[in-house]
């Protein structure tokens, strides 16, 4: 595909093997186009790592971050569940909105947390809000701590974070489901991945192997929850949907199972 941005006569043309597609520059379809383009190349110069939260690493698109804490606050939520601890940034981030929220607390898990996070965290402001589990989290042992750690009427939400593999995230969303509350969310967060296999630094593999594939896998076997990116608080009608690296990303859990008394939202 060759773009074509006419500054003067204010377009973009697309050339698809011959196939020209002409847009307004300063249009909400030139936006979207543009961004799209925008945020490979962002990612390919892993912009994303030059973020940090309280002095904690946070490998995160800051757009992400703040549409994340536009839903925590409406949600209010008693436990955050992450997986992928990495350096601590997601957890630490998770904790002080909990203590901003005035409600919550954080449980983070990732198979190796080494010991220079671990009392980082702990020595952070926010290390009495944060139970770390070092554990594979799709083991079932994991899976029945967690469970054990959450309250039968605590409002959750959940984060995937860990291994970005198709497979592995499809076992986290099966695992996790059933702890998410009504009205709440289980994000499969990067599925950016899948638009990401032809940069440099990519994979061609991505195309087929990432969360967004194991999101769209698992709502169709399972009618309880939806892919729903939340609506902004304000200006929805300006908001840009590729400005993100979650595509497909958040799973709503519309209602609760059979037989069960899942909290509601």
């Amino acid at each position: 595909m060759n773009i074509r941005i006419d500054t003067e006569m204010k377009t973009i043309e697309f050339d698809r093997n011959g196939s020209i597609e002409l847009i307004p520059l300063y249009s909400k379809a030139g936006i979207e186009a543009l961004t799209e383009i925008w945020i490979k190349v962002q990612w390919n110069q892993l912009a994303w790592r030059s973020l940090s939260w309280h002095g904690f690493p946070l490998l995160q698109l800051s757009e992400d971050l703040l549409r994340l804490q536009e839903v925590l606050f409406r949600l209010g939520p008693d436990v955050i569940v992450e997986t992928g601890v990495n350096q601590g940034g997601s957890a630490v981030f998770f904790a002080s909105l909990c203590r901003l929220i005035g409600k919550g607390r954080v449980i983070a898990i990732d198979i190796e947390i080494p010991p220079n996070v671990r009392d980082a965290i702990a020595q952070s402001p926010y290390g009495d809000m944060i139970t770390l589990i070092e554990s594979d989290s799709v083991a079932p042992e994991t899976v029945r701590l967690v469970r054990q750690l959450i309250g039968r009427h605590e409002k959750t939400f959940f984060f995937l974070d860990s291994d970005h593999s198709k497979s592995h995230v499809l076992r986290e969303l099966n695992a996790y489901a059933d702890m998410v509350s009504v009205g709440s969310y289980i994000v499969a967060a990067d599925g950016i991945m899948e638009r990401l296999g032809d940069t440099p630094i990519g994979s061609p593999k991505w195309l087929h192997d990432n969360p967004a594939v194991a999101a769209r896998d698992f709502v169709r076997t399972n009618e309880d929850f939806v892919i729903e990116p939340p609506e902004a608080l304000f200006g929805q009608e300006h908001a840009i949907k590729s400005l993100t690296y979650w595509p497909d990303a958040w799973l709503l859990r519309r209602r609760a199972s059979a037989n069960t008394a899942d909290v509601e939202v």
